[in-house]
């Protein structure tokens, strides 16, 4: 399984014009490795995970998940594919305020069309992955924003997803949970041997990843490695 981008080109109508958002990107994200792409807001970073997840038809180009150009298929196919291999962790965990960790993960199988019992093993060994196994009863207002992005990061792996897209998940914490949160993330995507793109400002921790790239103007080019990683703390 692996995520592949190829000269993908994308549009927004702008009064009589179209803007390009992103200018024949290609971009090949192995199984277990994390690419980050960073850059200025508005180069294009959203509008690229966004065509990675299915969510946005390009006007050219093509989308590869797990070896399927999924690029032509139509809205309930797609659908189908985000479901099942791709998982999305988002920049606010937007956890439901009224389930545990548990059942934040569980609830994606009822979406599924399958019961919660169906995915509770797979959801405690994810939660125990990320630490929290012990507050798998704790619902998000007993939790701190460190652990709810954790629950987060735990929730879009709990499909066994070929591809994960990480937008921004460090932009509401700190310094030290957000570097934490990173190495977490990075940690798992080797673990799971998922295909992981990771947007980011953060470039102190871009040692942690396997790959950079930066987004300019829709333009998507590789960059160097950060010379040194940096060290990830413990988050709590």
């Amino acid at each position: 399984m692996s995520l592949v981008l190829t000269n993908i080109t994308l549009t927004y109508p702008d009064g009589a014009e179209r803007v390009t958002a992103l200018d024949r990107v290609s971009l090949t994200v192995p199984d277990g490795t994390v690419a980050a792409v960073v850059g200025p807001s508005g180069s294009g970073k959203s509008s690229l995970l966004a065509v990675a997840a299915t969510l946005v038809r390009p006007d050219a180009g093509t989308v590869e998940i797990g070896g399927r150009d999924v690029t032509l298929l139509d809205d309930a196919a797609r659908t189908a594919v985000r479901r099942t291999h791709v998982g999305v962790v988002f920049q606010q965990p937007n956890l439901l305020a009224s389930l545990t960790a548990l059942e934040q993960l569980e609830v994606m199988a009822v979406l599924d069309g399958r019961k919660p019992a169906a995915v509770r093993a797979r959801a405690m060994e994810l939660l125990d992955a990320v630490g929290l196994a012990d507050q798998a009863r704790r619902r998000p207002h007993q939790l701190s924003g460190g652990q709810r992005q954790r629950v987060n990061i735990a929730r879009a792996l709990v499909s066994d997803p070929a591809v994960l897209l990480v937008d921004e998940p460090t932009s509401a914490l700190d310094h030290e949970r957000g570097a934490a949160v990173l190495d977490l993330v990075v940690r798992l995507a080797h673990e799971q041997e998922v295909a992981t793109v990771l947007v980011t400002h953060d470039h102190s921790q871009l040692g942690m990843v396997d790959e950079v790239h930066e987004m300019r103007d829709g333009r998507l080019a590789q960059a160097d490695l950060a010379t040194t990683p940096a060290s990830a703390p413990t988050l709590t």
